[in-house]
């Protein structure tokens, strides 16, 4: 199979029928209903709700499901870090578990919740594997959804790095470089990202576009419309 571009979440029903293949990159498949009967270079297993199984690429696996079948999320991607994942049980399993159905959740309403499915890929990695520490040097958390919170409650001001740092008591670089490592974008991007996704949750709920553009703070429907459709792009 070709390695995807970009990390692909999907939610997959197995059934009786035995499977058999390789690929060229990394496969997470966490439980949620049922249990799948998986064999990995002629290693055993089965993934049952809550539990999970990361094959590594080029692993010849081979499944089939157990009674009525199983469903899974599955995840398909070639970060490098997935290597120490596959050597090891998840940190926190019942988290691991607990975010795999919030995600299958999300994907049941892609449009309303596309943030969490952009972010739900580092967020595994995360909850499987939480990055080391650096070396005698303590970093301050970053609590993301409050400070998303926080962000949502003043699309009325022109919020700016600066802005955001304070509010995490750290520096604009400082955040502005955690933001890239955690988030994967700039904090600005971030904000953007984070203003678009709940202007489309107010239009989702039937807000006319001039009120959702009031709400968000976009300086006239016009141009949370122009927003909107280069998002779509």
């Amino acid at each position: 199979m070709p390695q995807p571009a970009t990390p692909t979440l999907s939610l997959r029903n197995y059934g009786a029928s035995r499977g058999s293949h390789a690929h060229d990159h990394f496969q997470v498949l966490i439980g949620l209903e049922g249990v799948l009967e998986i064999e990995v270079e002629g290693r055993g297993a089965g993934v049952g709700a809550g539990q999970a199984q990361v094959v590594a690429p080029g692993d010849r696996h081979d499944f089939e499901a157990r009674g009525s079948g199983s469903m899974c999320l599955v995840l398909d991607t070639t970060h490098a870090r997935w290597a120490r994942c596959a050597e090891r049980a998840p940190a926190d399993l019942p988290q691991l578990h607990a975010l795999a159905r919030y995600l299958a959740h999300c994907m049941k309403q892609p449009q309303q919740f596309a943030l969490a499915l952009q972010q739900g890929p580092a967020l595994l990695l995360e909850a499987w594997s939480p990055a080391p520490s650096l070396p005698h040097k303590r970093r301050r958390r970053i609590e993301w959804p409050a400070l998303a919170a926080w962000a949502r409650a003043r699309w009325h001001e022109p919020l700016t790095v600066a802005d955001l740092a304070t509010v995490a008591c750290l520096s604009p670089s400082q955040l502005a470089q955690r933001c890239r490592e955690e988030q994967g974008m700039s904090a600005m991007h971030w904000l953007r990202r984070l203003r678009l996704a709940h202007a489309r949750e107010l239009r989702l709920e039937g807000i006319g576009v001039a009120e959702t553009a009031r709400r968000t703070g976009y300086r006239s429907p016009s141009a949370l419309t122009a927003a909107l459709r280069r998002l779509d792009s």
